[in-house]
């Protein structure tokens, strides 16, 4: 039923089988936050408390919580194991692959709906890499990364 991409399995050096949904599970819950935080169609969270008259109804006072703390938990994790230059490098990444689709007219960032879903985009994939770096780097190097020590 479900993709063998999406659930192909690796063996850890200890025996522990580990499987590439979580990869699959992370992009889908970043890009999630994202477009559902603020997107060009004006389907999103930000549009949804904008035009009320009373924001402290219903259960807008319990969305806004959760998505502040879903965004909390995401700028954690980003500077956590990207940290500030990881962070900028990254944006500096993304924002080179959006100006490489702008060269070869694939979009066209100056149209405000193009732009605004690239950069949507962006930042969804930009926290689905701070959730998964530490992964990335292990595979990179073999090395989890850690923290310094005050022995350090």
């Amino acid at each position: 039923m479900i993709p063998n991409i999406l659930t192909n399995t690796n063996t850890t050096k200890s025996g522990k089988k580990v499987t590439h949904l979580a990869w699959w599970v992370t992009l889908v819950l970043s890009m999630a936050l994202a477009v559902g935080t603020w997107n060009p169609s004006g389907h999103h969270f930000i549009h949804y408390i904008s035009n009320v008259d009373d924001i402290l109804s219903g259960f807008k006072p319990f969305a806004i919580l959760i998505m502040f703390a879903l965004w909390l938990l995401a700028i954690k994790s980003i500077f956590q194991s990207l940290k500030y230059y990881g962070a900028i490098i990254t944006v500096i990444i993304i924002g080179a692959f959006i100006w490489g689709l702008q060269q070869y007219n694939i979009i066209n960032v100056t149209e405000f709906e193009q732009a605004g879903w690239a950069a949507t985009i962006g930042v969804g994939l930009l926290i689905w890499f701070g959730l998964n770096a530490s992964i990335i780097w292990k595979k990179l190097t073999g090395v989890y990364t850690t923290d310094s020590s005050d022995e350090d």
